[in-house]
């Protein structure tokens, strides 16, 4: 039998796609982490962020998740009902049988002849929801299709997953490239079974297998990725303006950064998580509404996200013309992230049900 010969590893489409609207959404409520440090008895310096974001009583991810979509169609300015598809990447679905994206769908105005479904991969649920929608339009079954990464995170009360598990999420309409405020030039995904995280199911707190989550589990996947992105591209760290990696803290993206060759400059605006902490599926996606609130014309982009379980996705973006008489069309990540009501770990615990009543 002949070897099959070797193509390309990159996920490139044959329809040129990108980009036509993106939005972002973050609660206003944060607990600092030095709240956190207080309750258990735990030293202030060692916590790995300064404060998360954490859902209302009225928020969950399918709520946030409509905020994004409308932010994202704003800047789209298309007619929702040319939507062909709606992807929810979530760890935290409120319904364990019954769908968020349907939900989404309807609360944002699109036609019921479209596809629907929810996610998951850890946290790489949201840029997996991209890859299907960039497929999808890519291969010309359809003109738009809608990608969320949303979630509403939890950490078991005292667990070091306590202080970054946050909520917020981000939304991404993906159309043709002739009218996208950001082209997809290609993207790569690196998986394998690597038991790093997980909740079975009837668990309502996650695990994670402790000395697993640096390497080989988080680095190894997002340096794999990143680094064939690049390889297979013929680009290195300097060709990109701008670089967002998976933020499960502040330390893990500035370790991967610099061992990929990329500044600290060049990852700056992308890294929320020492201010919102880890929103997980919108991680890095919440990152990349952060860049493209900035970005030029011409600014390339590096994105990887990753799940645990494990897996990786790269995609390399260039930012086109049509970034600026759009972006101002919906409120910009800053925005939300300074708008911030500080919570104690008292309501903090009442708003995301920790003490069980019934």
């Amino acid at each position: 039998m002949a070897e099959k010969e070797k193509g390309s590893l990159l996920l490139k489409t044959i329809r040129p796609v990108g980009i036509v609207g993106y939005g972002a959404y973050i609660p206003q409520y944060r607990l600092p982490a030095a709240e956190i440090a207080r309750v258990w008895g735990q030293s202030e310096k060692a916590v790995p962020i300064k404060e998360k974001a954490v859902p209302g009583l009225d928020e969950d991810t399918i709520t946030i998740g409509i905020e994004a979509a409308r932010n994202a169609l704003a800047r789209a300015d298309i007619d929702p009902e040319l939507i062909r598809a709606v992807w929810t990447g979530s760890e935290s679905h409120p319904y364990a049988v019954k769908p968020s994206s349907t939900i989404i769908a309807e609360a944002i105005g699109t036609s019921p002849h479209i596809q629907a479904a929810d996610l998951e991969f850890a946290c790489k649920a949201g840029t997996e929801a991209m890859v299907m929608a960039i497929g999808l339009v890519g291969s010309g079954m359809g003109d738009f299709a809608l990608a969320l990464g949303v979630d509403t995170a939890q950490g078991k009360p005292g667990d070091a997953l306590e202080y970054t598990a946050a909520a917020g999420g981000a939304a991404f309409v993906i159309g043709p490239a002739e009218i996208a405020l950001v082209e997809i030039i290609s993207t790569y995904s690196y998986v394998t079974d690597t038991p790093d995280f997980w909740r079975r199911a009837y668990q309502r707190y996650p695990e994670h297998g402790q000395r697993f989550t640096g390497e080989p589990a988080y680095f190894k996947h997002m340096h794999t990725a990143a680094q064939t992105m690049m390889d297979e591209s013929g680009t290195s760290a300097q060709d990109y303006t701008y670089a967002v990696f998976h933020q499960p803290n502040s330390k893990f993206p500035r370790s991967a950064a610099k061992k990929l060759g990329f500044t600290d400059e060049q990852i700056k605006t992308g890294l929320l998580s020492p201010v919102i902490g880890n929103t997980y599926a919108g991680a890095s996606p919440v990152g990349l509404t952060a860049i493209l609130d900035e970005a030029q014309p011409g600014d390339r982009i590096l994105m990887v996200s990753y799940g645990s379980g494990a897996g990786s996705d790269a995609l390399d973006l260039r930012v086109t013309d049509r970034i600026a008489e759009r972006r101002h069309a919906a409120p910009t990540t800053a925005e939300y992230i300074a708008r911030r009501i500080e919570i104690d770990y008292a309501t903090y615990t009442r708003y995301r049900g920790i003490l069980q009543t019934r």
